[in-house]
């Protein structure tokens, strides 16, 4: 219940149409349970002794109860439909703006389809639950309190025949809802990994084709879509015992009181009139704790959705700002003093091990080591993408823990490993560097990156539409926007995490004479190629997340093994493409 609280939360703006729709409901409950009185004194005045009279006015009032009741149901709709919708489009905004917050070790605890999912499916299911839960959980106990009441007025003997069959009903209805609850959750898992194989075979399709691996992915996809099968037919084997059971106690509870009103009728004590209000009574009870158990079923699953959305909203950003964060960043000299670093507190190794080095304002730097090294995990704790488990990183001479978050990172510019553009115009996506940027702006930062290349060929140039990724667009011309983009940003850090692998050596040639024109900006360049950092001011090695050696390149080629063995082996293959050409 405590999750259903902090979900409900976000229900505040719309409590005057919930207030409105509760109140129509009880107005509902209350028309309705006249009929079965007026109902009563036209069978037992109006039709015995033939009196039109009686029956068209007992009628006429059945039939204004019954339009009143349609008319305050339809108003009911209308004010719940707007609660439900606005409490789910509040639920999907709170969560979207958790996520939003979630620093990527956050985003480390949940994957990208179980986010999805949590937005969407667990949110609908909410909505599912408001919608068809908010009436039989108002009206049920309603009905039941004032059914019990009208029914004991009639014929208190007759009522104990329900006051029996009610709570075995309820019992076997609460054996349904603990045998289903905990099955709902599983089920919501199934889902996220059936959205996660979606996700995933789509983005790798080109992969999947060129392997030709469409059966094995199929496998795949039957496993989990098996699963979700599996999942959902064995909850609801349990969930459709519902009906059979109310039709049962029902039924039961039917005869019985029609067994022993039909004797009170051959009596005396009772009339017909009074044993029809009676049943009419007896069903909406029974009618009654029926729709209630449907709600502890709906609940049941809503309760798995409402913890699974729970767990984003309550999720606590790993990097918090400081108690009063620094806003101004005033140069790009950074300082690692004995940092190490490991992605998960229980991790036995570190993935970076007591690294110190220093690195000017304004200095180029070259990062290089084999793969695992941990070259982009050390720049990532730069723009506080993660925080240092050990030691301290310094900005502008001040630990990085110290500045305000956004301020930081609007100082560091980083153009990531996996390039990302989003659906939209090339104008759209560079903007995401200086919203304010002027087209000569946006020209001046293409022509740095010489993105202006194959724009200029573009016949929409800056609007040119990049369809959903960036489909549109090269590797290569993806990662040239990327810088761009980032540049347009006029940062004091620059940060290229392996960000023209996809370009050829005389662009990335240009590229590197553009950004050398950038002198007070500190330039940090992770890179395989050592003709992309050969050039830099200091060259850092890692191996196996420890700094292992920091120089120039006629240094470390002087010096160092692992260097050497790197330009040897990267050289050897350019001096025999050489030699070939010669001859």
């Amino acid at each position: 219940m405590q999750d259903l609280r902090k979900i409900f939360r976000y229900a505040r703006p719309y409590r005057r149409d919930l207030f409105a729709a509760v109140g129509l409901i009880f107005i509902e409950c209350i028309f309705e349970m006249v009929i079965p009185v007026l109902m009563s004194t036209l069978v037992d005045d109006g039709v015995p002794a033939h009196n039109m009279a009686v029956i068209f006015r007992q009628g006429g009032l059945m039939i204004l109860c019954a339009v009143l009741a349609l008319i305050t149901g339809l108003l009911y709709a209308r004010f719940a439909a707007r609660f439900a919708n606005g409490f789910a489009a509040e639920l999907r905004m709170a969560e979207y703006a958790a996520v939003q917050k979630f620093d990527f070790a956050n985003l480390d605890h949940f994957s990208d389809a179980s986010l999805v999912t949590r937005m969407t499916t667990d949110v609908t299911v909410m909505l599912n639950a408001v919608n068809a839960g908010l009436r039989p959980l108002v009206r049920s106990p309603v009905m039941l309190c004032m059914g019990l009441a009208m029914a004991c007025v009639l014929s208190p003997r007759l009522t104990i025949v329900f006051l029996v069959t009610t709570p075995i009903l309820a019992a076997v209805l609460a054996w349904i809802v603990t045998k289903v609850g905990p099955l709902y959750g599983r089920q919501q898992s199934a889902v996220d990994h059936l959205n996660g194989r979606i996700q995933e075979s789509l983005t790798a399709i080109r992969a999947i084709k060129a392997f030709v691996r469409g059966d094995y992915e199929n496998a795949q996809f039957d496993t989990v879509n098996t699963e979700l099968s599996d999942a959902s037919t064995e909850t609801f084997r349990y969930a459709v015992l519902n009906l059979p059971a109310f039709q049962t106690v029902m039924y039961t509870a039917i005869v019985c009181i029609l067994w022993f009103g039909g004797k009170y009728i051959l009596v005396g004590t009772m009339s017909v009139g009074q044993l029809t209000a009676f049943l009419s009574y007896v069903l909406q009870v029974l009618n009654s704790v029926m729709m209630f158990s449907g709600v502890f079923l709906q609940m049941s699953r809503s309760l798995a959705s409402a913890r699974r959305i729970r767990e984003v909203l309550t999720e606590t950003p790993d990097l918090a700002n400081a108690a009063a964060p620094v806003d101004t960043i005033p140069d790009g000299q950074i300082d690692f003093d004995h940092v190490s670093f490991k992605y998960n507190a229980k991790a036995e190794k570190n993935a970076l091990s007591d690294i110190t080095l220093h690195i000017p304002a304004g200095a180029t730097v070259g990062i290089i080591g084999g793969t695992g090294a941990a070259k982009t995990t050390l720049v990532q704790l730069i723009p506080r993408l993660y925080d240092a488990t050990e030691g301290t990183v310094r900005v502008g001479g001040r630990d990085v823990r110290g500045y305000d978050v956004n301020a930081l990172r609007d100082a560091v510019g980083i153009v990531l490993q996996k390039n990302l553009l989003f659906s939209g115009t090339i104008r759209d996506n560079l903007k995401w560097g200086d919203p304010d940027a002027t087209d000569d702006d946006l020209w001046a930062a293409c022509r740095a990156a010489r993105a202006d290349e194959f724009l200029s060929r573009m016949p929409d140039g800056l609007d040119t539409d990049l369809g959903q990724g960036g489909c549109n667009v090269s590797g290569g011309q993806k990662q040239r926007l990327c810088i761009a983009r980032t540049l347009l940003k006029h940062p004091k850090v620059l940060i290229f995490d392996d960000s023209t692998s996809a370009v050829d050596t005389a662009t990335e040639s240009g590229i590197r004479h553009a950004l050398a024109g950038l002198g007070s900006v500190t330039k940090l360049i992770i890179a395989q190629r050592i003709t992309s950092v050969q050039s830099a001011d200091l060259i850092v090695i890692l191996d196996d997340g420890r700094l292992h050696a920091v120089g120039t390149h006629d240094e470390l080629l002087a010096k160092d093994t692992i260097y050497q063995e790197i330009y040897h082996s990267q050289m050897k293959g350019g001096d025999a493409d050489g030699e070939a050409i010669r001859r």
